[in-house]
């Protein structure tokens, strides 16, 4: 398990910078044993040293790109693959280790409203990225497609959204669609409302993004 200040959401893309050598042991072993990892969001505490306190809905991310630099760190590439509840936490031996079990969103009920809250969604994110954009916020391009599967296109559009982690975590660890898509727009009212307060004060910057 690699504890976090950020969330990674299935189909999400983190790119991870490891130095720590508990992590590199870490990613050691996990390319030797199918290149996969939790990723857990940190709810006190600090990521470097241990002592943090984390929460209990995680997702599973795969390496897909390493490479090992001459001083044993590494730099990668993943992408989130699935959500993962934890039952039970393990001793750090050496790296924060858990035991968990899959957690399958409920499955899409395709009708016609289904169909018209994910457009609404969809639209109303996009506006939001663009004016975060406007402000000189990063963000992925919103102009972006979404996947066919409507579950994995919220999960796409909450990580495209300007959300903060514990938003997103909120939004990964709502049970399903449905309900996800309800909690998103709520998320969203306080966004907008934010980012439309910066606009009127003429605020054109934000923090710098983080990097790992």
């Amino acid at each position: 398990m690699f504890p976090l200040g950020t969330v990674l959401l299935p189909g999400g893309v983190l790119p991870l910078h490891v130095f720590e050598p508990r992590y590199r042991e870490m990613v050691v072993h996990c390319l030797d044993n199918g290149r996969e990892f939790g990723v857990v969001l940190i709810e006190r505490g600090n990521e470097v040293g241990g002592g943090d306190m984390r929460r209990d809905i995680a997702t599973v991310a795969r390496m897909v790109q390493v490479a090992e630099l001459a001083d044993g760190r590494f730099a990668m590439i993943t992408v989130g693959m699935r959500r993962i509840r934890v039952l039970s936490w393990l001793d750090d031996a050496p790296y924060p280790r858990a035991v968990v079990q899959d957690w399958d969103d409920s499955e899409f009920v395709d009708s016609d409203a289904g169909c018209s809250s994910l457009k609404a969604l969809s639209s109303r994110v996009r506006r939001l990225v663009a004016l975060a954009v406007e402000l000189g916020d990063s963000a992925d391009d919103p102009s972006q497609d979404l996947s066919d599967d409507p579950v994995a296109a919220v999960y796409q559009l909450a990580t495209l959204a300007p959300l903060g982690p514990a938003d997103r975590y909120s939004l990964l660890a709502t049970a399903g669609f449905t309900d996800r898509v309800e909690l998103f727009h709520r998320l969203l009212d306080d966004a907008e409302q934010t980012l439309m307060f910066r606009l009127n004060a003429g605020d054109t910057s934000s923090d710098p993004p983080t990097t790992w």
